[in-house]
């Protein structure tokens, strides 16, 4: 059993490497380097899908690899954490985030000598509802990796994550603690404070639809042990909450 100091130090890190790779890899591709917009999108969910896998592996073990105030708020309200976790879990991502943020800046002192300042890029109508597309789809894998016992749920959550930074219009931020540490960065991928406060609502709001569509319709049963295919579970492997 890892202690809650265990759990608050593996979402705290895997939260602050999770921004560094999201924001470092804009800034290196087309502040440092010189690339174009296209080449800077795809390199930026490149390095998050890598990041990400690696870091779920890592520190799954240790905390679940939330790394993400919606995911922890939407699992400890279907038992798949206790509840008394929950804010030293989110403590813990915003606390990173804004970490991550600061050792980025601080990486790329030498190109842009700022530590923190606000973004300026406001978001479109069209790039916010894709905030609540972009959640809804990662929360709902979640749910479906965890309560169908995948044997690849971290390969499938930082493919979901990489391939809609690749598909939606907002380059899919999905995450509150990622959204708050983007409004303080120059970088491409920042956000204005205003459009990161409805970017969050619509993250939590796609969390918890999702939480209603995966946990108490698709996936209503917890299997308790073993692996298989979801829906082509013998009995045996199938606890009714």
């Amino acid at each position: 059993m890892k202690s809650l100091k265990q759990k608050f130090t593996a979402e705290l890190i895997g939260t602050m490497f999770l921004v560094i790779a999201a924001i470092s890899s804009t800034i290196l591709t087309k502040e440092v380097l010189g690339g174009d917009l296209v080449l800077t999108v795809f390199i930026n969910a490149l390095a998050v899908t890598l990041v990400l896998f690696a870091l779920i592996e890592c520190l799954a073990p240790v905390s679940g690899a939330h790394f993400n105030p919606a995911v922890t708020l939407t699992l400890s309200r279907t038992g798949e954490m206790t509840r008394k976790e929950a804010p030293y879990y989110i403590a813990a991502q915003f606390t990173g985030g804004l970490m991550g943020v600061v050792i980025t800046h601080m990486m790329f002192y030498d190109t842009n000598p700022v530590v923190l300042t606000l973004s300026e890029n406001t978001m479109t109508a069209g790039q916010c509802f894709a905030e609540f597309v972009g959640t809804f789809i990662l929360v709902g894998v979640i749910y479906g990796c965890v309560r169908g016992k995948s044997s690849h749920t971290g390969l499938s959550i930082a493919f979901v994550v990489g391939g809609m930074l690749l598909s939606t219009a907002s380059t899919m931020f999905a995450n509150p603690a990622v959204t708050l540490a983007r409004m303080f960065t120059y970088a491409i991928c920042g956000i204005a404070p205003l459009s990161g406060l409805v970017f969050i609502a619509m993250e939590v709001t796609g969390a918890l639809l999702a939480m209603v569509v995966f946990a108490h319709v698709l996936y209503p049963k917890r299997m308790t042990d073993g692996i298989c295919e979801p829906g082509y579970c013998p009995p045996s492997l199938i606890k009714i909450e």
